[in-house]
């Protein structure tokens, strides 16, 4: 995989918009060993959770004082909540992996952060179950996007 490419594949996955599911398809796309990005990919995006956390139980607390900060961290803990608190609730850690793993917008590491903190998860088994999620979810997203890309180069001929 050459620099400008991995770089963009790890900036990619560790945005909270994208995630593995922006990183490995690009990463895919441009001819990158499919071993290798899951690879890199899981193990960028393994390192948001525990991140993430040393974040709000710090720095959080700091900014959470700033006012424009605080409107806007609240409205994201709000989506966040609305998102995994039935699932995580009713599953416990089962059911934060399996939110974490389903690659869909909203769903990803940093969701799953959020809703664990939110609910006061343990971090130690809440950041293990976040790198469950992320470890299927990227054997999801690697393969759709392989045969995914597979399939519109041989369309494209």
């Amino acid at each position: 995989m050459n620099p400008q490419v991995l770089a963009m594949t790890i900036i990619l996955t560790i945005l909270p918009i994208s995630e593995l599911r922006g990183g490995i398809p690009y990463a895919l796309a441009h001819g990158a060993n499919p071993f290798l990005t899951y690879f890199i990919c899981v193990l960028a995006n393994s390192l948001i959770a525990p991140l993430v956390f040393v974040f709000l139980n710090t720095i959080h607390k700091v900014l959470y004082g700033i006012n424009l900060y605080k409107r806007f961290f609240d409205s994201i803990v709000q989506k966040s909540r609305s998102k995994v608190h039935g699932k995580v609730e009713k599953y416990g850690y089962v059911g934060l992996a399996l939110f974490v793993a389903v690659p869909l917008p909203v769903t990803g590491a940093y969701t799953g952060v959020l809703g664990a903190w939110i609910i006061g998860m343990e971090i130690k088994r809440s950041i293990i179950a976040i790198t469950a999620g992320v470890f299927i979810s990227g054997a999801i997203v690697s393969v759709i996007s392989y045969f995914g890309i597979k399939a519109f180069s041989f369309l494209l001929g």
